[in-house]
């Protein structure tokens, strides 16, 4: 793992966004795997001004989103096909018959799933996934003791995560109880991972993803077993790492061509 510490999240996804543009820009048909929640805003707001600067088109980037909720159309508000829309597809000239989320409201969840999964093999797999990562732990919404095996498919939250995620419904009944996710097989099969995390109280879950046994209780510990996963945390996320002069040692003595700055 690359883990790369900065004072704030908006220094995060400056420098998060400088690695979507360089992966967008030096492909000639970039697939890039998305990731919704509070964190990746920031990212997101990052890309459209890139975008409005005229320093970056999406013209012929294909994208796969991590999850969705189960129940959610596209146009409920709380879906996370309203959340790209609203924080990136809006903004920027993505195809969108490019653009790709798992089908929480599919007559036939499971065979939307195995769909999902032929149609990342068709674009020819994602060359960099955004990831975030729960309190708990997870990525997507692979939850703790999940199959570090699996696939996309209907996954049910954790209590915790409902909890987490009430402040988006307005309630915790509200909030659906099933999703459709890639699975953490198919995230890994991403060419590079870039995971963002910032502020405190992502910084247990940090820890145990980067310094923790690699562990179906913290679901991101898999990532460890990744050939290329670039970690960019603000100053609180990576509160308790217990290696984080070395982080800070090994960025600084990286070769010129290494460098993302």
């Amino acid at each position: 793992m690359e883990i790369l510490i900065r004072e704030s999240p908006e220094t995060c996804a400056a420098l998060a966004a400088q690695i979507v543009a360089r992966t967008v820009t030096s492909l000639a048909r970039p697939v890039l795997g998305l990731a919704t929640g509070g964190t990746p805003q920031l990212l997101y707001r990052e890309l459209v001004a890139l975008h409005e600067r005229g320093e970056l088109s999406f013209r012929s980037t294909t994208t796969f989103n991590l999850d969705e909720y189960v129940g959610l159309g596209p146009s409920d508000a709380n879906s996370y096909h309203r959340y790209m829309q609203t924080h990136l597809f809006d903004h920027v000239d993505l195809d969108r018959e490019q653009t790709f989320l798992p089908p929480g409201s599919a007559p036939d969840l499971r065979q939307a799933c195995r769909e999902y999964e032929e149609l990342i093999a068709e674009a020819g797999g994602i060359d960099l996934q955004i990831l975030g990562i729960g309190a708990n732990g997870h990525i997507g919404f692979n939850e703790p003791t999940c199959s570090l095996g699996s696939r996309t498919w209907v996954k049910i939250l954790s209590e915790q995560t409902i909890r987490d995620n009430a402040r988006y419904f307005g309630d915790e009944s509200e909030v659906p109880r099933h999703v459709v996710t890639m699975g953490i097989a198919t995230i890994l099969e991403a060419r590079h991972c870039l995971l963002l995390a910032t502020g405190p109280k992502k910084a247990d879950a940090v820890q145990r993803m980067i310094e923790g046994p690699v562990s179906a209780m913290c679901p991101a510990s898999a990532l460890q077993m990744h050939p290329r996963v670039t970690v960019v945390l603000d100053e609180e996320a990576a509160f308790l790492l217990t290696f984080k002069e070395h982080y800070r040692w090994v960025e600084r003595h990286k070769l010129d061509w290494q460098q993302l700055e």
